[in-house]
């Protein structure tokens, strides 16, 4: 599994990755696994961006626009939806009736936060809880963009090995949200 999810992190090629990583570490403003332990890990990924809280609040829930290809079940981030309201879906369907529930929103404050119950990527096979919260604050003249990722489960899910890679994978689609919201595009 740990295999699975380091092949997931890394996408299409070494090169395509190591481009991908450094152009990202010039965008990253804070990105930590600021806790990690045999029974789970916390991810915070913070940045400053260049727009109001509402327009922020309103970019998370555009997640074809800005989430990335590579890091989808289909392949194609246009198969992904997400329903802004308590109980929603943040799915992804395609061909033959495929689908995968990627989380279900538990809390929505438009303007300030969307958190999910998440299992991203192959988190899902390994029966964990998830929690990711998007969240943002207007303060002395800038708005802050916060991402929260909580993961706890069983110790055997190998959660040291696994917390750096899933650090690396959000921290990307976050740097993409980042730029998503400032240019209107992810690229």
């Amino acid at each position: 599994m740990i295999e699975a999810m380091v092949g997931w992190a890394k996408g299409a090629t070494r090169l395509a990755a190591i481009t991908a990583a450094a152009s990202l570490g010039a965008t990253m403003a804070q990105a930590e696994v600021t806790q990690v332990s045999a029974q789970g890990f916390t991810v915070v990924i913070a940045h400053t961006v260049e727009s109001d809280p509402d327009r922020v609040w309103q970019a998370f829930t555009q997640l074809p626009q800005w989430w990335n290809n590579q890091h989808t079940w289909s392949g194609q981030a246009a198969n992904m939806s997400l329903e802004a309201q308590a109980g929603g879906c943040w799915c992804e369907r395609w061909g033959n009736g495929q689908s995968v529930m990627h989380g279900q929103v538990v809390m929505v404050q438009p303007g300030s936060a969307l958190r999910l119950n998440a299992w991203l990527g192959p988190l899902q096979e390994l029966a964990v809880a998830g929690v990711i919260t998007f969240g943002t604050v207007r303060r002395d003249g800038a708005t802050r963009l916060r991402v929260t990722y909580r993961v706890a489960g069983a110790p055997e899910a190998g959660f040291e090995k696994l917390a750096p890679v899933v650090d690396r994978v959000l921290s990307e689609q976050v740097a993409r949200l980042k730029k998503f919201i400032e240019t209107g595009k992810a690229e």
